[in-house]
């Protein structure tokens, strides 16, 4: 069964930046869209009283809205829109599940990460098993389509085949580069023998991080033969030396290991550090 690629939508110019980008994104995969409306307010459990029919009106008008802007110069795409009964996080959680990835307009950057009906974006994201991308309002350069698809790459294949794979197809349905970018810094557990010795046997601490980005995208450029692959290696905090190759990317995708707390789940500090700063959209993606 496809799996469409659903986005979230709201009304505001957020929730139409995402649709802008989920679109065009359904579009170059050959993918169909499901736009869906999860209105602020809970879902009633009591009699229905005079005004209701507006708030219903209302969210109506929000997806076909959005639905008409999806279908503009792009009569091919097919395209599925629904109001959504549940309260909104468990809604977008439910649509999630069910796609190819989820599409949620971002606020403007501030000290407090905004996402598509408030704060509950950043749950979604720290609880879906699906890939999750945050779309900024575009202005000046980072409205331009063109550019790289960025992607972190730390540890193993068990951890980062997950998001090298979404990165891979991304770069694949655009005909653009990939770059993936390790960044790597001095462990505390530098002086330890076997660590001297490893690090001695690869001829120094940058030669071993190349050969172990190398053998971790070995498979997948076999698989994408046709993507261009720059390997990008460089000491650094990993949040601070993927912004910086992000520049004027088109697509950054990172990696999230779900981690919870006794007042939510934490998506990790550089998924949280590229959804703050990248001016790109941003994929975050659950480790398997």
């Amino acid at each position: 069964m496809t799996r469409a690629i659903a986005v979230g939508v709201d009304g505001s110019p957020a929730s139409t930046a995402a649709v802008d980008w989920a679109a065009r994104e359904a579009t170059l995969r050959g993918l169909p869209l499901r736009i869906v409306h999860a209105p602020w307010w809970e879902p009633r459990d009591f009699p229905v009283v005079e005004g209701d029919d507006a708030l219903d009106r209302a969210a109506e008008a929000v997806v076909s809205g959005a639905r008409e802007r999806a279908v503009d110069g792009r009569p091919e795409l097919a395209v599925t829109t629904e109001v959504l009964t549940e309260a909104p996080v468990p809604a977008l959680l439910g649509a999630a599940r069910g796609a190819e990835m989820l599409v949620l307009g971002s606020r403007a950057q501030g000290p407090v990460l905004g996402f598509l009906l408030g704060s509950h974006g950043q749950q979604v994201i720290a609880h879906t098993p699906r890939p999750v991308v945050s779309v900024r309002v575009p202005s000046g350069a980072a409205a331009a389509q063109g550019g790289e698809v960025v992607v972190g790459q730390q540890g193993g294949a068990e951890d980062s085949d997950p998001a090298l794979g979404f990165a891979f197809e991304a770069a694949a349905a655009r005909g653009a580069t990939l770059r993936v970018v390790r960044a790597w810094s001095l462990p505390p557990f530098y002086a330890y023998p076997e660590f001297l010795r490893r690090t001695d046997e690869a001829g120094g601490l940058e030669p071993m991080e190349r050969t172990a980005l190398a053998e971790v995208l070995a498979p997948w450029r076999k698989r994408f033969p046709e993507v261009p692959v720059v390997e990008h290696v460089e000491i650094g905090s990993a949040g601070q030396v993927l912004l910086a190759a992000a520049g004027g990317a088109a697509l950054l995708v990172v990696g999230r290991r779900a981690r919870y707390t006794p007042t939510g789940g934490l998506i990790g500090s550089v998924a949280h550090a590229a959804l703050h700063h990248a001016h790109c959209p941003v994929a975050v993606v659950p480790h398997a």
